[in-house]
């Protein structure tokens, strides 16, 4: 079982051509991206009762994501994303951020999870952002932690505050995903690689064992003890870009636990994990990533789509390092 903590929100999308609404929310986008890739998904988050609400829940029951939690009384989380003639996408947020109650429940609701991601809004807003923590401190002697800050500077405008929360989630995950973007904004003036190959190194032999970057066009690095590994960006003509960062993390945790690296019995495994294997994990994901930026919406793709393109199944597990 895979577990995704973190938001789900109604992207309410602004073009010149008009007005959409796309259910969406970085961790929820990812959990919808790992169910489409045919894994067994729940999803630990929050909506209301109201037409949003009941639109995210049939997004997440048609793409066969499981659900734990029922809806709540708060109203339902909006971003508002301003699309520009390039199709990037700007946002605006109103947003209910907690999850009451949730720590009694965590040892029922994280039995048999071999990965937990999490990242983004859900990590920074308080007071949900501490129940999340717990989620993670509860999961890693078990689990694979994954973890993408998603940075959302019109949200945590202190600088320092999400620089410290970040830190404190990398130290704790396994698998790291980062924008340029994210870090640019949380490290001013230092190089986006040389911030990634920092994080290698958070949290001791506990910390990260893979640090991914993803820039747009100019396509995503890594980086591993073994190793670095670049690809490039498959060229597609770019409907929008929302979701694709969530797609490209799905694909990447999908090619993980198809690898037979997920859980904590396979940590030193995932550590020692060659470039040469990280190349492949990265083609994957940004191949997942262009058929997302290719339609409108975050709308990920499923293990057919990408077989469809020629992307190679992932081996069942990889040879030890000596």
């Amino acid at each position: 079982m895979l577990t995704v903590i973190g938001e789900a929100l109604v992207d309410v999308v602004q073009r010149s051509s008009g007005v959409d609404a796309h259910v969406g929310g970085s961790p929820l986008n990812v959990a919808v991206g790992l169910a489409r890739l045919d894994h067994a998904v729940q999803f630990i988050g929050r909506f209301g009762k109201d037409a949003y609400g009941e639109s995210i829940a049939a997004h997440l029951r048609s793409s066969s994501v499981m659900v734990p939690l029922p809806p709540d009384d708060s109203p339902t989380s909006v971003a508002t994303a301003l699309i520009d003639d390039d199709g990037a996408a700007s946002y605006t947020f109103d947003l209910a951020w907690e999850l009451p109650g949730l720590a009694a429940r965590l040892p029922f609701m994280l039995q048999g999870t071999s990965l937990l991601h999490t990242g983004s809004i859900a990590t920074m807003l308080e007071p949900g952002a501490a129940d999340v923590l717990a989620a993670v401190e509860h999961a890693h002697p078990n689990a694979t932690v994954s973890f993408d800050p998603n940075c959302r500077p019109s949200i945590i405008k202190d600088r320092d505050y999400a620089r410290a929360q970040v830190e404190r989630f990398v130290a704790l995950a396994d698998v790291v995903k980062a924008s340029d973007e994210d870090l640019e904004w949380l490290y001013p003036g230092v190089d986006v690689l040389e911030s990634a190959r920092r994080w290698l190194g958070l949290g001791g032999s506990g910390g990260p064992a893979v640090v991914v970057v993803t820039r747009g066009a100019d396509g995503p690095w890594g980086v591993t003890a073994a190793g670095e590994a670049h690809v490039d960006a498959p060229k597609v003509e770019v409907a929008d870009t929302v979701g694709a960062g969530d797609s490209f993390m799905a694909a990447l945790l999908s090619g993980i636990v198809d690898r037979g690296l997920a859980g904590a019995q396979n940590r030193d495994e995932l550590h020692a994990m060659p470039a040469e294997v990280l190349e492949g994990l990265l083609n994957h994901a940004a191949r997942a990533a262009a058929i997302t930026v290719s339609r409108p919406g975050a709308n990920p793709p499923t293990r057919a789509e990408l077989n469809a393109l020629g992307v190679p199944e992932p081996k069942a597990s990889v040879e030890r390092q000596p």
